[in-house]
């Protein structure tokens, strides 16, 4: 959690969390006693979680838990690949991230492979060329047939596991929260659930998936993130690169709500005792190196002394370049004049050209300017140069214009150092005040339109799919709506699904909304409950036999996994031959005299080969 120095004030710091490799952990003889005990995999797509089908505090926990990203550059081996935790800090390497997802679906099955060797050789498992425990995986509502296919023939061809269960992680948590609450497992209900990339509405009719009518929302944590960083970009232009997108995840972890009424609730924010108190600050790191703070006078005299001495330097070294310069052209000029004493008329007429003159007399002109000007700029080296001493003896008062350049040289551009600048609060520059955005990034949830996606809220998709449904089906589903996925733990999601609920039931009608007792992870726990009750070789489960007998998108149903839809493939028929129609034209003589043409039709049998 985030630490405040002041209850007040509310400033609140960037955790920026550094994730450190996963240790690699020796296989415990429970896991392989009496049987190979099944490795429970959660793949989901922000964060994956894999442990062991045990009981206890320590095996029955998750015992990895990192994110689902590769690092990952073009040409590179697998063994200069980073999974997961070994990426300590993402954002230098984020053009790099690679994840095995397009949305919910898995379809990068080599970054797949990657996660599951990462995840075996994590959990002990070392085994060349195959692993003897079962698996059990989360996969997505209504899994397309091609990647359940693809990732069967990854773990039975690749890894060649004895065992492989599919099952939905929305479900294994109303599993898991159902056996905890001691409920009938999963009754009637609707699931509504929302991860990383998408949020799904899931109906279950007596215990079982109603696949036809589930609902997808391509909204989910990736989408407030990004939207997040977008309001905050355009509301600091200032800190653009350290509004980094780790950050804003952070942000929405620890600082987001979601309100009651999204209306209202802004129109509190407009005043400014509430935004006071409800704005948090959020502190960017800064150097504190030339902030200018309290100088002392004796500081700044001798800045300023330094400052009138560089300046004196300055003016000092550009004379004498200016004075050199004015004597080399001198020197030229008299040159040229020397010629027309001498009586050299050709070569002298030659450089006055080249001089850009007309006569004689110009030269004569410019020969007496220049001169004048070469002796007053030696007069006035020699006299700075004797003032020097005294004027660098005298005090200044701070209002004396030390950055002034001598007249020869103001139109010239200088270096100089700027003054002390007025004192202010650097901190408090470099602080976001997060105020209205913490509310309106978990508003896409409901409103979809904010960030410009054409497509309805969560809460309208859960009215569009009770209104395919009986009335008393219906009741039955809003009495039990469950809410669970990382991207729902906002504080308020309960109380405004209720409030969203109660305008959208009937007059009088009942609804119960219950909440995942740990949304993020209870999918983990209900996949291991599952697999505890349900040994391998039973219903739920599919063996290396089945995938042989009935191909990799073959799949056993179980109280938490998709519902079975074998694919057609219409084989074309055969066509048969059909017999070619070759017109002819036969001659029928009518008389020696006249001969009419008419037109008959020769079947030609198709040829045998």
């Amino acid at each position: 959690m985030t630490s405040k120095i002041d209850t007040t004030c509310k400033i609140f710091y960037f955790q920026d969390y550094k994730s450190s490799p996963d240790p690699i952990f020796e296989i415990s003889a429970e896991c392989l006693q009496p049987s190979p005990v099944p490795i429970i995999i959660d793949n989901g797509s922000f964060q994956t979680r894999a442990g062991w089908a045990c009981k206890g505090d320590e095996l029955g926990a998750p015992r990895l838990l990192f994110k689902s990203v590769a690092a990952r550059s073009r040409g590179a081996a697998r063994s200069e690949t980073q999974i997961g935790n070994d990426i300590s800090n993402l954002e230098p390497v984020r053009w790099l991230l690679k994840s095995q997802f397009d949305r919910n679906v898995v379809v990068n099955f080599e970054i797949q492979e990657l996660m599951f060797d990462y995840i075996f050789s994590h959990l002990g498992v070392v085994n060349e060329g195959s692993v003897e425990h079962p698996i059990v995986l989360t996969e997505a509502p209504c899994n397309p047939l091609h990647s359940r296919q693809m990732m069967s023939e990854l773990l039975f061809e690749c890894y060649r596991v004895p065992h492989v269960s599919y099952g939905i992680d929305g479900l294994y948590s109303l599993y898991y929260n159902n056996t905890l609450s001691d409920l009938t497992p999963l009754h009637t209900g609707i699931v509504l659930s929302s991860g990383y990339h998408c949020s799904h509405i899931l109906p279950v009719i007596n215990g079982r998936l109603d696949a036809a009518n589930c609902k997808r929302v391509n909204v989910g944590g990736s989408q407030a993130a990004s939207y997040l960083q977008r309001l905050l970009q355009l509301k600091y232009p200032g800190h653009l690169a350290a509004v980094t997108l780790s950050r804003m995840e952070e942000l929405l972890h620890e600082h987001s709500y979601t309100a009651t009424d999204y209306h209202q609730e802004l129109e509190k924010w407009r005043s400014v005792e509430f935004y006071e108190q409800e704005v948090h600050r959020m502190q960017l790191p800064f150097s504190a190196k030339g902030l200018g703070g309290v100088v002392s006078v004796e500081e700044r005299q001798e800045r300023r002394t330094q400052q009138l001495r560089r300046l004196q330097e300055i003016n000092a070294r550009r004379r004498e370049e200016k004075l050199q310069q004015d004597q080399e052209r001198l020197d030229k000029l008299l040159t040229v004049q020397e010629l027309l004493e001498d009586g050299y008329l050709e070569q002298f007429h030659k450089n006055l050209v080249q001089l850009n003159m007309d006569s004689a007399e110009e030269l004569q002109s410019y020969i007496n300017k220049l001169s004048l000007v070469v002796e007053q700029g030696r007069q006035r080296l020699l006299q700075k140069s004797l003032c020097q001493a005294s004027e660098m003896e005298q005090p200044m008062d701070e209002g004396d214009g030390v950055t002034e350049m001598d007249p020869d040289f103001s139109e010239e551009n200088t270096e100089t150092e700027k003054p002390v600048q007025p004192v202010f609060n650097m901190a408090e520059y470099h602080q976001l005040f997060v105020g209205t955005e913490r509310l309106r990034v978990s508003e896409i949830l409901f409103q979809p339109s904010l960030i410009g996606e054409d497509q309805m809220g969560m809460m309208e998709t859960l009215q569009y799919v009770l209104a395919r449904y009986t009335p008393e089906q219906q009741e039955a589903l809003a009495r039990n709506v469950f809410l669970t996925g990382g991207n729902l733990q906002y504080p308020g999601m309960k109380e405004r699904i209720e409030r969203e609920l109660l305008a959208m039931r009937p007059f009088q009608s009942h609804f119960q909304v219950m909440m995942a007792s740990r949304p993020a992870v209870d999918a983990w726990y209900g996949a291991r409950d599952w697999a505890l009750e349900h040994p391998p070789g039973g219903e739920g489960w599919i063996s290396r036999q089945d995938y042989d007998e009935k191909g990799g998108e073959y799949l056993s149903e179980h109280c938490a996994s998709n519902v079975f839809i074998p694919m057609k493939i219409a084989k074309p028929v055969p066509r048969l031959a059909e017999p070619l129609l070759v017109p002819i034209t036969t001659m029928t003589a009518a008389s020696p005299d006249s001969v009419s043409a008419s037109p008959s039709t020769v079947t030609l049998a198709p040829t045998q080969t």
